[in-house]
């Protein structure tokens, strides 16, 4: 299971967050599903369980998992985290596509160059090198 990347400039613990919010909205961590234990997670991504921690908290506060005591902690089933989610990553787009306007970028433009970084990014992860980060729009 690969959710930190030391390169990386945000906090471990929000890559920790993040990643285990992307595997819940996938439907690869089903609902009811027992998440790992803090100190098991710890270890297996060698860093303090304090991380882990704040990671799971920050995962309780946004709904995408609830704790029982003494047992652990599992995945929602609220079915609105995935509308959400949509919401709010329409809305990031939105701001994009403003501040591509602004610059003077095309959405087909933009769209284009999203696509084949992306494209370029999974070329890379298939291989095992690292994309380099070309430069579509100019």
């Amino acid at each position: 299971m690969k959710l930190i990347d030391y390169q990386d400039a945000r906090p471990i613990y929000e890559q920790i967050a993040e990643g285990f919010k992307v595997l819940i909205l996938k439907g690869v961590l089903t609902a009811g599903e027992q998440m790992p234990s803090v100190r098991s997670l710890a270890v297996e991504l060698s860093t303090n369980p304090n991380t882990v921690q704040k990671a799971f908290s920050q995962l309780e506060r946004e709904g995408f998992i609830y704790s029982v005591k003494g047992r652990g902690s599992f995945v929602s089933a609220d079915k609105s985290l995935l509308e959400e989610r949509a919401r709010l990553l329409t809305e990031k787009m939105r701001e994009l596509l403003a501040q591509a306007r602004e610059l003077g970028i095309s959405e087909e433009a933009l769209l284009k160059a999203a696509c084949a970084n992306d494209q370029q990014q999974m070329k890379s992860e298939g291989d095992g090198t690292a994309a380099e980060g070309g430069d579509v729009l100019s």
